[in-house]
């Protein structure tokens, strides 16, 4: 090792490392550097599905399954990447089969090959309804929209319950109805019709439907001298498919999809057109504990009563009581809007690398780090609880819960293991981002997603920033690690289940957090070779951390769903923002500057930067704080039980490392900094303890400049 004296030059400078303004005092608003990415900070995104043009003025709900009466508009919130259509027989040729073993739809349609449809073209994101003098006006919004000619929606006004008609131009689709207006292709552009439900006959053919590409919205009106609902309480009803332009009808899905006709209909001989249904309030949540049942008859994408109704060709249970003396009277009602519990939320993203999804775009095993993810649109939909309980004064707690390998993001919707996290101590928002796609192990854009995700949570909720703490199963345990090492300050605790350190080299990263391990002695996925080596390293570092070795395989955890003791330790500790020793591995191989996501600081150290390729790492102690480590103690052993869950009980070994009590030490101006392949590193002595005259004593491996922020 070289000596302070050969390589090691101090520049003192003024630099710019204060926080910038972000979401109140639901993020760290300290001094610099702030913790986490910058992806984490950055304003809002503007998504142009989310806005408005001409009589619309409505603020979206962005509660899926929801629905309000704001400013005179009502308003039906769905889900994002629902569209599947009826539960038939799957698509032989499936895209999404090999990766998306727990994010399986309910409903077994797959698109037409052609990127036109860029396998979400009849995702429907919202529908609204408002009342204007000579007429009333629908607002489809879409996820996806590049050939308005491709797509038809139909909707069906009033009606007597019991009494069904079929939706017209071969829907193959019944509900009760009085009119059904349907937006489709025409021979010289989008028209709209309206059918008497009863005769099948076409009443009138509206105005020419607009059509505005860059929100993906089609607005229609039915003039009132057709129908006029005012001052009447009127059931709607509606369903989004393709358009066969050649035959004027909806486009019928077949057994396997081909570049013009979608797939995933098997034998039906009338299957119903539709892929995606509104006004579904009560679509039920997925059941961990039964894993067959849950595979079988899947609730991942909450489209099982859609994928069902739809296989009956009756939609009735999926409709609307609008209320029209509400809307004239311009009330406000958000009754229809859950605001606590679990429930899926949608998020502008800064980020549209596409429009839809693209199911070849694989991340796992070898493209992490370059991956787009299966779902690339603006809008990107994540899972949340929000505690039960009154909101803490200081702000809710924030608890990142990471979803496995092929899941998506309500893995953990309406389980235990959400709720025992989001109900521990006063109550911790619990939040887990789609990530992209089921296999983007929170590297690239699943990375920042995941940061985004945070930051829309601190823009709608109020958030204690020093109470946050990060969990996960399976690659979210293994994303735990990760996303620990990278941004340490940001977590006070952490508890992967299932997972293990992808690089044990990044261990050393973690010595103010502690770490509670949850692994399967029979695990077939993240066996005993992969987990221990990262708990060994724990240990050899004289870390804070516990391993629990529970019997039973990969999945046993997750079905028993039973989180009390882990939401116990994750407790109500806070981060540690300045602690006097830190530990540092940078490794710029996992950065993304381009999406705000990198990871170059920690704590009161930033601006880390290898001096070659490879990664470098810092370890420098203040001695300004007048503490000194706490001392490790020996290694226990020891063994316990689990109950409670739906497996009964589970036995399970203990191996953990505590630390005594922190020891008092002289409080000097004076900081302690070992560097490995690091050429320079930049210090805020107001965080560290010491000020811009401090002895600093160096040991590096080659040259290093010490920078000292906000010195003269």
């Amino acid at each position: 090792m070289f000596r302070s004296g050969k390589y090691f030059i101090v520049a003192c400078a003024v630099l710019a490392l204060g926080p910038a303004a972000a979401h109140a005092a639901s993020l760290y608003s300290g001094a610099g550097p702030r913790p986490g990415p910058d992806i984490l900070y950055a304003p809002p995104a503007s998504a142009p599905q989310l806005t408005n043009a001409g009589n619309w003025r409505a603020q979206p709900i962005l509660v899926s399954g929801a629905s309000a009466y704001r400013r005179g508009e009502y308003l039906y919130q769905d889900f994002l990447y629902d569209d599947h259509g009826a539960r038939e027989q799957p698509d032989p040729q499936d895209p999404r089969a090999a990766i998306d073993l727990f994010s399986k739809p309910s409903g077994t349609y797959t698109y037409p090959t052609d990127r036109a449809y860029a396998n979400n073209a009849a995702d429907l994101v919202e529908l609204r309804v408002k009342p204007l003098k000579p007429s009333t006006a629908f607002r489809v919004t879409l996820n996806t929209l590049k050939d308005p000619s491709l797509v038809a929606f139909s909707i069906a006004i009033g009606g007597t319950p019991g009494t069904l008609r079929q939706f017209p131009f071969g829907a193959n689709v019944q509900a009760p109805a009085d009119l059904f207006v349907t937006v489709h292709q025409g021979a010289s552009g989008l028209v709209g019709d309206i059918t008497d439900a009863a005769t099948g006959a076409t009443v009138a053919s509206t105005p020419t439907p607009t059509v505005d590409m860059d929100r993906r919205q089609i607005e229609v009106r039915v003039p009132h001298t057709v129908w006029d609902p005012t001052g009447k309480t009127v059931r709607v009803a509606a369903g989004v498919g393709l358009w066969d332009k050649a035959n004027n009808r909806y486009l019928l899905p077949q057994a396997t999809a081909d570049a013009t006709h979608p797939g995933g209909a098997g034998t039906a001989t009338s299957p119903a057109a539709f892929f995606n249904v509104a006004f579904r309030f009560d679509e039920p949540m997925p059941t961990v504990g039964d894993p067959a049942g849950t595979a079988e008859s899947a609730a991942w994408w909450r489209d099982h009563e859609q994928g069902s109704a739809l296989a009956s060709g009756d939609i009735s249970a999926f409709h609307a009581d609008v209320d029209f003396n509400k809307l004239a009277a311009n009330t406000n009602d958000d009754s229809g809007v859950p605001q606590t519990g679990p429930m899926d939320r949608i998020l502008a993203s800064h980020f549209e690398t596409a429009q839809g999804a693209d199911y070849s775009s694989t991340c796992f095993p070898s493209n992490e780090s370059n991956c787009l993810g299966e779902y690339q649109g603006r809008l990107q939909p994540y899972a949340i609880y929000v505690p039960r309980k009154p909101m803490p004064p200081q702000g809710y707690g924030m608890t990142l819960l990471l979803h496995s390998l092929s899941a998506p993001y309500n893995q953990y919707l309406g389980s235990r293991n959400q709720s025992q996290f989001g109900e521990r101590g006063s109550g911790s928002i619990v939040i887990t981002p789609e990530g992209r796609g089921p296999d983007g192990f929170y590297d690239s854009y699943a990375g920042a997603d995941t940061f985004e995700v945070w930051a829309d949570v601190a823009s709608r909720y109020q958030l204690d920033p020093a109470w946050t703490v990060i969990t996960g199963y399976s690659m979210g345990g293994i994303g735990t690690f990760k996303l620990a090492e990278q941004f340490p300050d940001l977590f006070a605790r952490a508890q992967p289940t299932v997972g293990d350190s992808s690089d044990n080299n990044l261990i050393p990263s973690l010595r103010n957090i502690p770490v509670l391990m949850w692994n399967a002695a029979t695990d077939e996925l993240v066996p005993e070779t992969s987990y221990y080596p990262t708990a060994q390293a724990l240990d050899a570092a004289g870390y804070r951390y516990e391993l629990d070795i529970f019997t039973g395989e990969h999945l046993t955890l997750a079905i028993n769903d039973q989180f009390a003791p882990a939401a116990e330790f994750l407790g109500t500790a806070s981060v540690i923002r300045n602690p006097a020793h830190v530990t540092y591995v940078v490794d710029p191989s996992l950065d993304h500057p381009d999406l705000g996501f990198t990871a170059d600081h920690a704590y009161w150290l930033s601006q880390i930067k290898p001096r070659s390729a490879g990664q470098g790492t810092v370890d420098a102690f203040s001695h300004g704080f007048g503490m000194g480590d706490r001392p490790p103690n020996a290694t226990q052993f020891g063994a316990g039980t689990l109950t409670g869950g739906n497996l009964g009980t589970l036995a399970f070994s203990r191996q953990y490392k505590t630390q005594g009590a922190v020891p008092t030490i002289q409080k000097i101006n004076r900081i302690d900094l070992t560097a490995t392949n690091v050429g320079s590193v930049t210090i805020n002595p107001a965080r560290a303890h010491v000020d811009c005259n401090v002895d600093l004593r160096v040991t590096s491996d080659g040259p290093i400049t010490v920078n000292l922020a906000g010195c003269p």
